[in-house]
């Protein structure tokens, strides 16, 4: 990369964030555009990145204007109408992906990267939580703020790997160049881009195929897609059941914690490995972190200190009130597809048995519900009671005839109902709630300080 300045287009994205700071740390000089301000971009504005509201191209600064030493960034998230994209396009300026960037830093490292429909940024945050304490550090940049360390960006000068989240949406993991691959799921997603399954379990094949010669793929079992590799790149399974050559063995519940015995390929066995995060669906993703961690070398101490010290990743299954005493219990939760949803209301079930459970759960973009609704229906119907409001839209206009009620009519749930987004405060101040979780990737996370406070008053 010739240019010493950056210029971020939809700079306070969570995969962006990284981006910034890591460049910011190398003493490049960085701006850029987002269309809100947030803690985060406030975060990054501390930091030192000169950061606007108000995609007026007049707003650029001066040294961001010369084609010769400004590389710009965007993401698939900004559309084609942004002005200050517009700008820069019109005016000769090289304007990349994000995922093109990630991809010129995977060549200069060795990348570990973890794709998957659903798994991949908890198990980037645990692989990065174990390598950042061997002796060599790593480099990360994760989906999810870490919260160990209170970021998404891990940085080392010594090391060698650098671990990256690889987001198969608008195909961005094939920028990659992975020396260590990880595959945790592949259930179709993104239909809106890739139209259907087949296309949906080629792009993972054609990731798979990036792999450099002497690296590894780490998959799940029991996954559709086909592998591509090239010679010499070495092919592992995976689960958190008794399955594949990296599994877990004696799982081990306790009030409140969860254990079990990671085994490997010749012979390797790690005992009493304790999860940070004790729930059943985090067994999956720590066994397929601790496998690329000793493929990066680390030592068996290491991965077992890495995962019981893990505090999560931001919104993946982070615990509000933990419901200890007797209290209320509240979890916001990322899941956002129908296996996230329905793992992860099982493995709320099992770490409070008896307990009632009502789901908030905000759908995520309208082509999303359209093609999932029956899937998404039967998930929720995990929970006893489910609450929804109206679709989140991001970057999607409203398709007609679909909205929360093309999934909530099909739920089995004992009790169900649609609640608009600016009546759910009051709404649950109405109820009485033994274990509540929201779940979605939209912005429920927002109301979590009030949600929190309603409950402890009651």
């Amino acid at each position: 990369m010739k240019q010493s300045n950056l210029y971020f287009v939809g700079a306070g994205g969570i995969g962006m964030a990284n981006l910034v700071r890591y460049f910011l740390s190398k003493g490049n000089k960085v701006a850029g555009y987002d269309r809100t301000s947030t803690p985060l971009t406030s975060s990054l504005i501390a930091e030192g990145a000169e950061i606007v509201f108000d995609d007026d191209p007049a707003l650029i600064p001066e040294q961001f204007r010369n084609p010769e030493n400004t590389l710009v960034v965007y993401t698939p998230a900004v559309g084609n109408d942004n002005r200050i994209l517009s700008y820069f396009r019109e005016g000769g300026f090289e304007v990349i992906k994000r995922a093109r960037l990630l991809g010129l830093i995977t060549l200069n490292s060795k990348g570990i990267c973890i794709a998957g429909s659903h798994g991949k940024t908890t198990t980037c945050s645990m692989t990065a939580n174990i390598l950042r304490n061997t002796p060599e550090g790593v480099n990360a940049f994760l989906g999810g703020i870490l919260r160990n360390t209170g970021s998404n960006l891990v940085i080392s000068e010594r090391s060698e790997y650098s671990v990256i989240e690889a987001d198969e949406y608008d195909r961005s993991f094939h920028q990659l160049s992975p020396y260590i691959a990880v595959v945790t799921s592949c259930d179709p997603d993104h239909l809106d881009i890739y139209g259907d399954e087949e296309h949906y379990l080629e792009a993972f094949s054609i990731f798979s195929s990036l792999i450099r010669e002497g690296g590894a793929l780490i998959m799940h079992t029991g996954l559709k897609m086909k592998p591509d590799l090239k010679p010499g790149v070495r092919l592992y399974t995976y689960s958190g059941s008794s399955e594949g050559d990296w599994h877990a063995e004696d799982i081990r519940y306790g009030v409140g914690t969860l254990s079990f015995t990671l085994v490997g390929p010749e012979g390797l066995r790690i005992e009493d490995i304790s999860l940070g995060v004790p729930v059943e669906i985090n067994i999956d993703n720590a066994v397929a972190a601790a496998a690329a961690s000793i493929l990066a070398g680390a030592t068996p101490e290491e991965v077992r200190r890495g995962l019981g010290e893990f505090k999560g990743a931001r919104r993946r299954f982070e615990i509000y009130l933990d419901g200890k005493e007797g209290g209320p219990v509240l979890i916001d939760d990322y899941a956002h597809s129908p296996n996230e949803v329905a793992a992860s209301v099982r493995s709320v079930r099992k770490l409070y048995p008896g307990r009632k459970i009502s789901v908030i759960f905000q759908p995520h973009l309208y082509t999303r519900t359209r093609d999932f609704a029956p899937e998404f229906a039967r998930a929720l119907s995990e929970a006893d009671e489910v609450i929804m409001p109206e679709i989140y839209p991001a970057r999607e206009l409203p398709i007609p005839g679909v909205d929360s009620n093309l999934i909530l009519k099909d739920v089995k749930s004992e009790k169900k109902c649609l609640c608009d987004r600016k009546d759910l405060l009051d709404f649950i101040k109405n109820c009485n709630f033994e274990v509540l979780m929201t779940l979605g990737a939209a912005d429920l996370d927002r109301m979590l300080p009030d949600i929190k406070q309603i409950l402890l008053e009651k």
